[in-house]
């Protein structure tokens, strides 16, 4: 079977979110695969009336073409447990399909989120990029992480975060941690204390 990745985009109202991010980022996929280039927008037309009001994921499921094209109404996580672990040898360099690592570390955790350490740095959560926040309230994310999320790079090029090396003993430097990704803002605030990540 050929390997198969995916896209979540934000659609709000009829309007999609961080398109050129995906684009590229599906760029960067299919290029280091050897692979001819997909437009995305050429697929995302045609948006069924059921999805045009409201907020909706939008998972793009491609191979060496468009595979599938879903539209699922979405509401914000909640996130009251977070626990951190440990996996040296894990890699998700691409978006793919394949999620059985991340889906097994989740599960052993038992918690709504995880915080996985590589090789004593901080990387990602389940399904999120992290971003620390310092007392000062400046906002940094790992330099260690395991995908390039788009909400993620976004937030880089407009200067709300920044990039640095975290490792597991600098936690303590924070007061909290949030999540993001192309569904979660950081005003959605789905953060979490310091203190409140299971140990």
């Amino acid at each position: 079977m050929k390997p198969t990745f995916s896209e979540a985009i934000k659609l709000l109202d009829a309007t999609f979110y961080n398109l050129d991010y995906h684009q590229e980022r599906i760029d960067r996929t299919q290029d280091a695969l050897g692979r001819n280039r997909i437009e995305l927008k050429e697929h995302l037309q045609l948006i069924p009336d059921s999805a045009r009001k409201g907020l909706f994921k939008c998972r793009v499921v491609y191979s060496d073409r468009i595979e599938s094209v879903e539209y699922i109404p979405y509401s914000l996580p909640t996130i009251n447990k977070v626990a951190i672990v440990i996996d040296d040898d894990i890699s998700y360099d691409f978006k793919s399909t394949d999620r059985s690592r991340l889906n097994q570390l989740r599960d052993e955790a038992n918690s709504d989120e995880i915080i996985i350490v590589k090789n004593g740095l901080i990387t990602d959560g389940f399904a999120t990029n992290l971003v620390f926040e310092a007392e000062d309230g400046t906002l940094y994310t790992p330099k260690s992480y395991l995908l390039s999320g788009t909400k993620r790079q976004s937030l880089i090029d407009v200067g709300r975060i920044e990039e640095r090396q975290i490792s597991i003993e600098d936690l303590r430097s924070y007061t909290r941690i949030h999540f993001i990704n192309a569904m979660i803002d950081l005003e959605d605030n789905v953060s979490i204390g310091i203190d409140d990540i299971k140990k």
